[in-house]
């Protein structure tokens, strides 16, 4: 069994030792990472799982950006601990972090699309993630009707006057 609590300033540096267990070195020169850049993340939206020892198996961030010039979430990263992985904690974040992003109407990610489309996420047609970026990897949801409706164009960092 576990908790899920928003991310506090002490979780930061196990939450970051976390995900470098899970990704590949390297993983902070993505692209994705250049709009994260001096950008806080959305706290409210930021999750820790913890098991019943307090033991950190699971974590998932989301980022404020623009998309086509209008407000996005950027979801990601999200990381399951190796000894907890496929035992659903991953879909647990992912749907509780979506189910508390109320007033935000838009959604995005750089992933694989069989994992994210059994939570609603499909490819983005024009939309372009800064390069190299597959943009087959590029997906989103709506969180509100016609939330992606008619909006093209780059992703780009959030703004700091916003």
């Amino acid at each position: 069994m576990f908790e899920l609590t928003t991310e506090i300033a002490d979780d930061w540096w196990e939450v970051e030792t976390l995900y470098d267990l899970c990704f590949a070195p390297g993983r902070t020169a993505l692209s994705s990472y250049r709009l994260r850049d001096g950008v806080p993340p959305v706290a409210e939206l930021c999750l820790t799982a913890r098991d019943e020892t307090r033991i950190l198996g699971g974590a998932i961030r989301y980022w404020p950006v623009l998309a086509g010039g209008l407000p996005a979430l950027l979801l990601g990263p999200v990381a399951v601990h190796p000894t907890h992985q496929g035992e659903g904690l991953g879909a647990l974040l992912i749907q509780e972090s979506l189910h508390r992003a109320a007033g935000w109407e838009r959604v995005m990610l750089v992933g694989d699309a069989p994992y994210y489309r059994r939570f609603g996420f499909t490819k983005l047609d024009g939309i372009t993630m800064p390069p190299p970026t597959n943009p087959d990897r590029v997906l989103g949801r709506e969180l509100t009707p016609g939330g992606w409706e008619g909006v093209t164009g780059p992703v780009t960092p959030w703004p700091s006057t916003w």
